[in-house]
């Protein structure tokens, strides 16, 4: 296991310094100005959330998993050791310097509007797809509007990043730290400071990242020429015309 998987001093300085020039956060969070070991809140805690959080807590990240029954976590952080805990889905975005969501895309606006307050400022990862079998009218919405752009507004004031929604909880599993060409994880922002930081998370779970903007993230949401996909990173590039 790595000795230090903290995010890097500098990229965190800049965020913070981001964060004081951008009305989506108003002032430069703690961990920006003195960095250790970058905890992580994760909201949702299913196949996704279980899957990608484990390997967070292997690469040494102090990980908060939650749901509306924290009990029910039992043995999935038990089993990921002491870096791993379990708390309400409240706990945990206060508990997240980064917050990774990973829930039904018709859940989004509440956790918004529930959590608005802990979760502004902070980089959040967006592993949320809009299926219309289970989600409903918000689904027409992000199809319409683009994907990146609605969870962009149902999370206001966040520094959002699409991310870890392109592929299947079984591949993340199976695929991360394989030998060779890494698998691809596309991730797409406007903001380029946060883009540094779930670059670096997409790394350190074992993967590597391809960076687009947000409007590109409709291409590896559900409906999307990438959606799902069990490409490579330089394979994605290619489908993505990503050179180098």
């Amino acid at each position: 296991m790595p000795e230090d998987r903290s995010l890097d001093r500098r990229t965190l300085l800049r965020l913070g310094a981001g964060a004081a020039l951008t009305p989506l956060a108003i002032s430069a969070p703690s961990w920006a100005q003195a960095p250790g070991s970058t905890k992580i809140g994760v909201i949702g805690s299913g196949r996704v959330g279980g899957a990608v959080g484990g390997l967070w807590v292997k690469a040494g990240y102090d990980v908060m998993f939650s749901s509306r029954h924290p009990d029910e976590l039992k043995s999935l952080v038990d089993g990921l050791g002491a870096k791993a805990s379990a708390g309400t889905v409240a706990e945990a975005a206060k508990f997240g310097e980064v917050i990774f969501v990973a829930v039904p895309y018709s859940a989004l606006p509440q956790i918004g509007r529930d959590h608005e307050s802990a979760l502004k400022g902070k980089v959040v990862l967006d592993a949320c797809n809009p299926i219309a079998a289970r989600d409903g009218e918000i689904v027409q919405g992000a199809i319409a509007n683009g994907v990146g752009e609605t969870s962009q507004k149902l999370l206001l004031g966040t520094r959002l990043v699409r991310a870890f929604n392109c592929s299947s909880s079984r591949l993340f599993a199976s695929e991360a730290h394989r030998q060779g060409d890494p698998f691809g994880v596309p991730i797409a922002s406007d903001d380029p400071e946060a883009m540094k930081v779930a670059a670096k998370l997409v790394r350190d779970a074992g993967f590597e990242p391809v960076a687009v903007p947000l409007a590109r993230a409709r291409e590896f949401a559900p409906g999307g020429p990438l959606f799902p996909h069990s490409l490579s990173a330089n394979e994605l590039k290619a489908r993505l015309g990503i050179k180098g």
